[in-house]
């Protein structure tokens, strides 16, 4: 099959058109939250509030601007391993984060947060963060992708995935009454499993052609390590930045805090351990690390208790290490899941185990304990609202499997720009880059000549050999 991935007028068109239908959708849909109108100084007479200072912008902009980082720079930059595909891991994310918040706000507004009159989407800072976290599960199963599909591709997974994410969500949280503050269940049990669907529809038969640049080099491990520690020190907010004001934020804060702490203990030890020389493996230390955050997600506001969060920490650090070494290559030879960035080992396993872990603690929880509502208003007992947790969980794997299917199916058609084999994670293919090979080190010119060498005047037969 031939392949054209020039895509000079294909992806120009679908950037426009997106870009086109979301203005016009939101100059119909979408209005400012009394929050952020100009007539706010109504909203203070009417709420009796005596202080700016008690606009939502500044209760949420400071978790909002953590969570925007993590999208845009730790997910960005994690994705940077490649040898040959920074521009892409880079540029992609940017491009799919940057059209994703727009369809996210729409989506979610639409499901969420009509006016009373169902007129308007009332736009807010909870409403970005809302979207964030949207547009995260869409950057996780980018992931698995990564490296084997065009521009045109990611942005048309995005459209479907955002739209697949809103739904699950809103059945979630506001059907089944479902806790998930840290999104275990809805942006990364979701987002790897829909990631990973997609790639096993979109499985490459010649992958191996391309394999000597799906590993790392040195510079390309230390960029996604820094997309790591942004990750890593910002969970905290991730997992607490729509909770209830109070204790509920608090909590989470700290839950994550802990189990994060204890996933990066537990992923060197064992990636030393089941190295035979004990060396450390840059692969877990990127991304087992982060598996505490993960694991702890839906419980992260819930009284799970700071040794709680610890072991949530200790089990996500060590399945995660355990899946790298054992269970990616056994995706990969026998099931055909040809996963870039290993997303099930970071997102898929721990976002099951963290929808467990929260399950099992609203069920042997007592509701009296809480302050805030912290159990569903149609359910009588904690072990009921348990069962709603498992199916949530249930229903986040079974909407991502099947939309995933639907979407892989349309990304297959031959004509969205896609590379072939030989040529996956390969900048050069959508990307003008600097004319350097993949040393690092620039081309050398033919017209240049080389500087005179000083030889000895003792040395005859050495000068013969040098010159010519």
């Amino acid at each position: 099959m031939a392949w054209n991935t020039n895509l000079r007028w294909r992806l120009p068109l679908a950037c426009l058109l997106l870009q086109v239908a979301m203005v016009v959708l939101f100059g119909v849909f979408v209005r400012y939250d009394p929050d952020a109108d100009a007539s706010w100084w109504e909203e203070k007479k009417r709420r009796n509030i005596s202080s700016d200072l008690e606009n939502e912008f500044y209760y949420r902009y400071p978790s909002f601007q953590d969570v925007h980082v993590m999208v845009f720079v730790g997910f960005g930059f994690l994705m940077t391993f490649l040898q040959r595909y920074g521009f892409g891991a880079l540029g992609f994310n940017f491009l799919l984060a940057a059209f994703g918040i727009q369809w996210a706000l729409l989506m979610q507004g639409w499901f969420h947060h009509l006016d009373l009159q169902g007129r308007y989407i009332l736009l807010g800072i909870e409403n970005l963060i809302n979207a964030d976290f949207c547009v995260a599960s869409v950057c996780v199963a980018f992931g698995a992708v990564l490296g084997k599909v065009s521009p045109i591709q990611l942005l048309i997974m995005t459209l479907f995935q955002v739209t697949l994410f809103t739904v699950n969500e809103y059945i979630l949280l506001n059907i089944l009454e479902v806790k998930d503050a840290g999104g275990s269940m809805t942006i990364h049990t979701f987002g790897a499993y829909f990631g990973l669907t997609v790639t096993y529809i979109l499985y490459r038969h010649n992958l191996e052609q391309s394999k000597q640049r799906q590993s790392s080099v040195y510079h390309s491990d230390l960029f996604a390590m820094i997309g790591t520690l942004f990750l890593w020190m910002y969970w905290p907010s991730f997992n607490s930045a729509v909770s209830y004001h109070g204790d509920a934020q608090h909590r989470a804060a700290i839950n994550t805090y802990c189990s994060l702490a204890a996933s990066v203990l537990t992923s060197v030890a064992l990636s030393s351990a089941l190295h035979k020389k004990g060396k450390l493996d840059m692969v877990h230390i990127q991304n087992a690390t982060l598996a505490g955050g993960v694991g702890v997600g839906t419980a992260a506001e819930m009284m799970l208790m700071p040794y709680g969060a610890l072991i949530v920490g200790f089990f996500c650090g060590s399945i995660s290490t355990l899946g790298f070494v054992f269970l990616t290559p056994f995706l990969e030879s026998r099931l055909r899941i040809q996963d870039t960035c290993g997303i099930h080992n970071l997102h898929g396993i721990p976002g099951v185990l963290g929808g467990i872990v929260g399950a099992v603690t609203v069920a042997f929880a007592s509701p009296d304990i809480y302050a805030q509502p912290g159990f569903s208003k149609d359910v009588q007992t904690s072990r009921t609202q348990g069962k709603f947790q498992v199916f949530g969980l249930l229903l986040s794997l079974a909407m991502a499997l099947m939309g995933g299917i639907i979407v892989g199916l349309i990304l297959r058609l031959p004509f969205w720009g896609q590379a072939a084999d030989e040529n996956c994670f390969e900048d050069e293919v959508y990307w003008e880059v600097p004319e350097e090979n993949s040393a690092g080190h620039v081309t050398e010119d033919p017209t240049l000549k080389p500087p005179a060498l000083l030889i000895p005047s003792g040395a005859p037969a050495l000068s013969a050999v040098l010159v010519p």
